[in-house]
């Protein structure tokens, strides 16, 4: 090979490798694009959903009242630019107005007893555009633990892929203020020994709110809670 052809080359493949890290980086390194980050995992908490593939359903309110609310989530592939992952299984779960979790109870962590009931429970397939919607309430809360709604994400083999949390905004003119004081749709409980994110087991060291849902509505018009799951399979 002449040696201009050499120089040639070794200064397109030099190009190619400066141009390639800074693709790879825009979708892996948090601080290039920050909503290209992996979301935390976090644990499955002490009541999963048991047998989730019998809860494939949109609509998981059950027999519960209190504020309406709908959930949208959208799992991204990090992996591949962070596009739509498409197929893959989403569970949900979270407590009533209350507090209380279907399918447990009777015990000294949750007194009121549920094992018997399925609410709030439940399993959609994204679509092509990587997204789920399930029609809820506005989850209450409980002593120790911030409002939270748990997620655990499969791919289309059922291979469990993430299990995580997601939190909410706070704030006097937060939604979780707004409901937890509405005493009219049954949540009597306020704020009074809440545990915010801050200080929250799971949610304290997402310093940067990564976990934090996007929350629009009203308490007549109901609240629609919209988080962007971005996992790594």
């Amino acid at each position: 090979m002449e040696r201009k052809d050499f120089i040639k080359n070794s200064l397109g493949l030099l190009g190619a490798s400066l141009i390639v890290p800074k693709v790879l980086m825009s979708c892996k390194d948090s601080t290039v694009v920050n909503d290209c980050e992996v979301w935390a995992s976090e644990t499955e908490g002490p009541f999963p959903t048991k047998k989730p593939e019998d809860f494939l359903s949109k609509n998981i309110k059950g027999d519960r009242t209190g504020v309406e609310a709908t959930i949208k989530i959208n799992v991204t592939n990090v992996d591949e630019s962070c596009q739509p992952l498409i197929g893959a299984i989403v569970d949900i779960w979270h407590c009533d107005k209350d507090g209380n979790y279907s399918q447990y109870g009777g015990t000294q962590m949750q007194q009121t007893n549920y094992q018997s009931y399925n609410f709030l429970r439940g399993r959609q397939i994204t679509d092509s555009e990587g997204k789920v919607k399930f029609t809820s309430i506005f989850p209450g809360w409980y002593s120790g633990r911030a409002t939270h709604i748990h997620v655990h994400i499969y791919n289309a083999n059922g291979v469990s892929i993430k299990v995580t949390q997601i939190a909410f905004p706070e704030g006097t003119s937060s939604a979780v203020a707004t409901v937890n004081s509405a005493s009219s749709y049954g949540y009597t409980k306020g704020l009074t020994g809440y545990t915010y994110n801050a200080k929250d087991n799971v949610f304290s060291d997402d310093k940067e709110g990564l976990q934090i849902a996007t929350v629009s509505g009203s308490l007549s018009a109901g609240y629609t809670i919209s988080s962007n799951i971005k996992v790594s399979i």
